[in-house]
């Protein structure tokens, strides 16, 4: 009795017309949608240098972190963790292209997140999202799809360097690749038939059946103390604060993080039927607050950016509606901690599927997008096929916002170009003419 009264008075469970039972059934929901990604963030930093079993803890101690501010805080049902494409961007382009270490790419997410703390104490982060143009905004995550999805299928050498070619198809009858497609089918199978956890539950079934392929190793404990955060903790490199690539991979991580985070909460709460009468997210300082918060903390431990997971759209359709459900979510990856053999073991062939599937979900944004208007269509087409052709956010960012700002010179409308978008421009042009 006296957990249901705290819960009702921190949450407002009556006002929110929902019960402990289906805002804990829904924190189940969310954190089995999302939680592919305490595997695929250790794996994909990993390719960075990046100690796994350090990331793994820093990815579930960032986004518990992240969701009890969000819950208490907030009072939303969302939950956050290590945003996929900024880890993306973390390790294949800011490290394995640019050739920085990855204690300066942990660098650039602490002062993002600096950066962030201060725009959210300020409420200026409305004013800079209202200053890029929509367009962009919606084929930046299309473009981040097509690039998760191209890295999941390279991971898994379903996709390899090609002779001649830039990529051909990699030898899909055995090994890695093949269990990779076997994993895909069973999980857009799952999707298909509407079973919650998809992603998860295509995970671990995928991990089973590379037993018996000699591929999935079998763990010599199942429970065990979270590994150490000592490889990654505080490992920061201040020695290229003041340089240009500096600039543009800060920028970057923002602005990836900024839209992320904004349109997940824009479109969960309206899911949810949560926008207030004027079309704003309740509590959204708050909410923003949270994503800030864990994105610094993340830095410190050691891992990239921290935002807030669409997957929550899942806790949503089954009923979340306050911060119990995102608090049932943290809890989940508190648990998850002691059971690091586990995800250590999962090979990336077994992850490579929800990446390719998580790409999918990031494409809905391209039905939004004004096809007969070239001035909008075309940088937004740019943006996003110069992403995973260049296996660069960064690049498909600069390709977008560089054509939008010509195409509508050229059109005579300068007025559509806010004053951000020419100092950005200013920048890119820069960057690019100093190589």
């Amino acid at each position: 009795m006296q957990k249901s009264s705290f819960f009702e008075k921190q949450f407002k469970l009556t006002q929110n017309n929902t019960t402990v039972k289906t805002e804990v059934l829904a924190g189940v929901t969310t954190f089995m949608t999302m939680a592919y990604i305490l595997s695929v963030n250790p794996i994909t930093l990993e390719a960075a240098g990046m100690d796994f079993g350090a990331v793994f803890t820093a990815t579930a101690i960032s986004s518990v972190v992240g969701i009890l501010v969000m819950a208490f805080a907030a009072n939303l049902p969302f939950a956050l963790a290590p945003g996929m494409g900024l880890n993306a961007f973390f390790a294949y382009y800011v490290v394995l292209t640019l050739g920085y270490s990855w204690q300066m790419a942990l660098t650039a997410v602490l002062i993002e997140g600096i950066i962030f703390l201060i725009l959210t104490f300020l409420n200026v982060r409305e004013a800079i999202i209202n200053s890029i143009p929509m367009t962009l905004k919606k084929s930046v995550s299309v473009g981040i799809g097509l690039f998760i999805a191209l890295i999941g299928l390279a991971n898994a050498k379903v996709i390899v360097a090609g002779s001649g070619v830039l990529l051909q198809l990699g030898n899909i009858k055995s090994g890695d690749p093949l269990l990779a497609l076997i994993g895909l089918a069973i999980t857009g199978a799952l999707l298909a038939k509407k079973i919650k956890g998809a992603l998860f539950m295509g995970i671990l079934i995928t991990t089973v059946i590379g037993f018996p392929m000699g591929i999935t190793k079998i763990p010599e404990a199942i429970v065990s103390l979270p590994p150490s955060l000592s490889p990654t903790f505080a490992q920061f490199d201040f020695s290229n604060l003041f340089t240009l690539d500096m600039l543009v991979i800060v920028f970057t991580f923002l602005f990836v993080d900024l839209f992320d985070t904004v349109g997940t909460l824009v479109g969960v709460a309206t899911k949810a039927n949560m926008l207030e009468k004027d079309g704003k997210v309740p509590r959204a300082k708050q909410a923003l607050f949270a994503d800030a918060i864990a994105t610094t903390v993340g830095a410190i431990l050691g891992t990239s950016t921290v935002t807030t997971y669409v997957e929550s759209a899942a806790g949503v359709a089954e009923g979340g509606r306050t911060g119990l459900t995102s608090l049932t979510t943290g809890v989940l990856f508190i648990i998850a901690l002691l059971f690091s053999p586990i995800f250590i073991m999962i090979p990336s062939s077994a992850t490579a599927p929800a990446l390719v599937l998580v790409g999918l979900f990031m494409l809905s944004p391209v039905k939004d997008i004004p096809l007969d208007d070239y001035t909008e269509s075309i940088p937004a087409f740019l943006a996003i096929i110069m992403m995973p052709l260049t296996y660069s956010i960064s690049e498909g960012i600069v390709f977008g916002i560089l054509s939008y700002v010509v195409l509508k010179l050229l059109t005579g409308k300068a007025k559509d170009i806010s004053l951000l978008m020419y100092v950005v421009t200013v920048l890119f042009i820069f960057k690019i003419y100093i190589g």
